[in-house]
């Protein structure tokens, strides 16, 4: 039986030699109106990709601005300020808005917080304050226990938390002792940032690193503590070195005081002890923020204190603050800037060799330290997130990030919240000015970075 002839192509195939962007005979054309409205949709998308870069812009300078005139606004009002304004011209869709938010990072800060406070309610700070006075009589002393104490205690607290409780102790200390508060007070900043480095919860950009780059306490841990260590000591002698001629003139005689100081107390060490125990959790590969919650859960039933004091010392505007970012880099990111920046300048290229090349390293580090002063070090980790998978070895990218973010923070006085704390908290005693941070946050950030890069190269190698 004669073969059939071949049925003629249908609007739906296409030859093999016959080009994709072709119009064959008989296919389907769009009408002028369906052509004006894809026209439209596509401007209209461009014109909301806009209104997100730009509302990106507005937040950051409205947050780097700290206080906006008559307005009233803090940084925690403009992030919500940036958030509102995403839904307001729909930038993100309501759901899309809250589901940038990620719950962890905020739950994370919360317990570590609530832990916090109840060193505050026990006295704690009080009494560490009596005996630095009596066991540091000279400046050099006391500078020494306030950059080793702060970095200590910011990687079981977080830094700011450390800043917010122990900025009044240092004011106290340097009035009584009659001494030029400046070096005292950068040493509480800069010591919280350096120390911080050393855990996953030491600061809120950690805790960020740890949630989206899948980073683990134990490991992290061990790579860090002992840069900490290293960091404190380098950041230790700037402030020395900076301060040479005011630390060798003798303090004022303290007042004798009538009393001895007030002993540490079985609370202490119940609250202390929980932190440690979450410690151990954190290293056995429990949920870092159902961790903190329950430390902090705990705290409250073995305290049994009404719970109205205790939120007095959990700062809700800084949830707020982290929340607000979420959903404002959120919806930069969803206008394809960032992938478009990342795909002009890729972070592998920047990298190199990945972790066995110390030049790449080093670059990235940098990269890292200036992203983190341009764009605060929160919104830049948000923003670089999607990047992050790109190179090498996403892990030690992720470790080598929290480091720089952290280290970064002590560049200028704006570059972490815990500065900001120290400044605002020291006014009546002049403050820290922005050049007076720079003059010492620089060397420090140069320093500790350097050192960072190159003790992740030797382990990473």
């Amino acid at each position: 039986m004669a073969s059939l002839p071949a049925a003629p192509p249908t609007t739906h195939e296409r030859r093999a030699d016959e080009p994709r962007f072709v119009p064959r005979r008989g296919a389907p054309r769009r009408s002028p109106a369906t052509s004006a409205a894809l026209a439209v949709r596509r401007s209209l998308s461009a014109a909301v990709d806009l209104v997100a870069i730009a509302i990106f812009l507005a937040t950051y300078v409205l947050v780097s601005a700290r206080r906006v005139g008559r307005l009233g606004l803090d940084r925690p009002a403009a992030a919500l300020l940036g958030a509102v304004a995403c839904v307001a011209t729909g930038v993100l869709a309501p759901e899309a808005a809250l589901a940038a938010v990620d719950g962890d990072t905020l739950l994370l800060l919360f317990g570590v917080m609530g832990m916090g406070a109840f060193l505050v309610l026990d006295g704690f700070f009080e009494a560490v304050e009596q005996r630095i006075a009596r066991r540091a009589p000279s400046p050099a002393r006391l500078l020494a226990s306030v950059v080793w104490g702060a970095g200590a205690l910011a990687a079981l607290v977080t830094n700011d938390a450390v800043c917010l409780l122990g900025a009044p102790v240092v004011v106290r200390l340097v009035r009584r002792g009659g001494l030029p508060p400046l070096p005292f007070l950068l040493a509480l900043a800069t010591g919280a940032n350096t120390g911080s480095v050393a855990t996953l919860v030491g600061n809120p950009q950690n805790m960020l690193c740890a949630q989206l780059g899948g980073l683990t306490y134990g490991d992290y841990a061990l790579r860090m503590v002992p840069l900490a260590v290293v960091a404190l000591a380098l950041n230790h002698a700037v402030l020395w070195v900076a301060f040479r001629r005011a630390l060798a003139a003798p303090a004022a005689p303290a007042p004798v005081a009538e009393s001895p100081p007030p002993p540490f107390r079985a609370a202490h060490g119940v609250t202390l002890g929980v932190v440690a125990l979450t410690a151990l959790l954190y290293t056995l590969g429990a949920p870092l923020a159902w961790t903190a919650a329950g430390g902090f859960v705990l705290l409250q039933l073995l305290h049994r204190r009404d719970a109205r004091a205790v939120w007095r010392h959990i700062d809700g505007s800084l949830l707020l603050f982290f929340a607000g970012l979420f959903v404002v880099v959120e919806g930069l990111r969803g206008s394809g800037v960032t992938d478009a920046l990342f795909a002009a300048w890729p972070l592998h290229t920047i990298a190199g060799g990945g972790p066995d090349d110390l030049l790449g390293v080093s670059a990235l580090s940098g990269l890292f330290v200036l992203g983190s002063n341009a764009v605060s070090n929160v919104p830049f980790i948000l923003v670089v997130q999607d990047a992050m998978a790109d190179l090498a070895d996403p892990n030690f990218a992720w470790a080598l990030l929290a480091m720089a973010s952290t280290f970064a923070g002590n560049l200028t006085l704006l570059g972490s919240a815990a500065n900001v704390i120290v400044a605002e908290g020291a006014r009546d005693l002049g403050g820290v000015g922005f050049r007076e941070h720079l003059a010492v946050g620089l060397p420090v950030t140069a320093l500790t970075t350097l050192a960072g890069a190159a003790w992740l190269w030797l382990w990473g190698a």
